[in-house]
């Protein structure tokens, strides 16, 4: 048997009694860590914690063991009970569907434990999540790349009056250019786009795609920040474009909500996380 098991959005803690229960039952377990991290993964003693909750060695699975080595983990589960641990729930923001058809195709068993992810929990803010639209993804921009293929959806889902769920891009275990070349992998430290970040990448867009048409946003559409969504110090500020610029929303992980047409409940409830004097 296989089992995908959703952790939820803060900690440990957050998992589920199903989703003990089911690692407890498994010889091996296995956490995958480069879609998302818990709050305890970016702490160095944040694993072991994890395993003294679980009472399970843990082995950590990053895009590298994913996507080339996956087939040895497939292959432990026809012999015995293996765990795939997923921030958030299995199916949220990145999906595990590759690996429940592999799994299907080599005659293993999969059982999914859901759990909280950021597609369900973004609702804390008060914008009701069925008026969301397409969510985007945004990735860090470099001197040479910086695509703007997400500006489209943003404008479809404004056009629609629909909120739009911004994906902030983390960077975790990602092999430096250089190293490629050479043959010898060299890992780059771990970086996660910031609320800010994602705003000032935004506008630079806007600049450069709003000559097309219409214009999709500006610095005074208004959006709500949501950092360490489901943590004990999640920090939630609504406000315009212009002036999330300037908050500090602290540690990772970071997303950005854009507002479409606002409901007078949903002013109502965004009117709680708006900045002290706006």
């Amino acid at each position: 048997m296989l089992y995908l098991i959703g952790l939820g959005l803060g900690d440990e803690k957050d998992i589920t009694l199903r989703g003990l229960e089911a690692v407890k039952k498994c010889e091996k377990v296995y956490m995958e860590a480069y879609t998302s991290l818990l709050s305890f993964g970016l702490s160095t003693d944040g694993l072991s914690t994890l395993e003294k909750l679980y009472g399970k060695l843990i082995t950590v699975a990053d895009r590298e063991m994913v996507e080339e080595k996956v087939d040895s983990v497939l292959s432990e589960a026809t012999s015995f009970d293996v765990a795939f641990l997923v921030v958030g729930d299995p199916f949220g923001a990145t999906t595990h569907t590759d690996l429940v058809v592999r799994a299907k195709e080599l005659g293993v068993e999969v059982k999914v434990i859901h759990n909280a992810s950021v597609m369900n929990a973004v609702g804390i803010c008060g914008l009701q999540l069925y008026r969301y639209g397409e969510t985007i993804s945004i990735p860090f921009f470099t001197d040479t790349w910086k695509p703007d293929s997400f500006y489209e959806k943003i404008q479809r889902n404004r056009e629609l009056g629909l909120h739009t769920l911004c994906l902030l891009d983390i960077k975790v275990k990602e092999p430096t250019w250089e190293s490629l070349c050479r043959g010898k992998k060299l890992y780059e430290p771990p970086r996660f786009m910031t609320i800010n970040t994602a705003i000032e990448q935004l506008l630079e867009i806007e600049q450069n795609c709003g000559d097309r048409g219409e214009s999709a946003y500006n610095e005074d559409t208004n959006c709500v920040g949501l950092a360490r969504l489901g943590s004990e110090d999640q920090k939630i500020v609504a406000g315009t474009m212009r002036q999330l610029l300037a908050v500090d929303f602290g540690a990772p992980l970071h997303c950005l909500v854009i507002a479409g047409t606002t409901h007078p409940i949903e002013e109502e409830m965004l009117n709680m996380y708006k900045l002290k004097g706006v």
